[in-house]
């Protein structure tokens, strides 16, 4: 069960660049991003003060899992 702690470590593993992402939700610029909220956990692209792509899960595991396979298929973040 992968949860946001793993994500971090699995992250930094595969050379991420610390830049591309931030894991603690709000608005940074230009980076992909998990937030918990109330209802669940959410993943987005930051930009511009927007949410992009953003998603919702029920789950910390599954949204941690769909951040780290959607971060690692954008060849700009490693």
């Amino acid at each position: 069960m992968m949860k946001k702690e793993q994500l971090a470590h699995k992250l930094q593993e595969a050379g991420v660049n610390e830049t591309t992402y931030w894991l603690d939700g709000g608005l940074p610029s230009e980076r992909y991003t998990l937030e918990e909220r109330p209802e669940g956990w959410a993943i987005y692209y930051a930009q511009r003060g927007e949410r992009a792509y953003e998603e919702v899960f029920a789950s910390e595991e599954e949204a941690c899992n769909a951040f780290f396979e959607r971060i690692m298929s954008d060849p700009t973040t490693h």
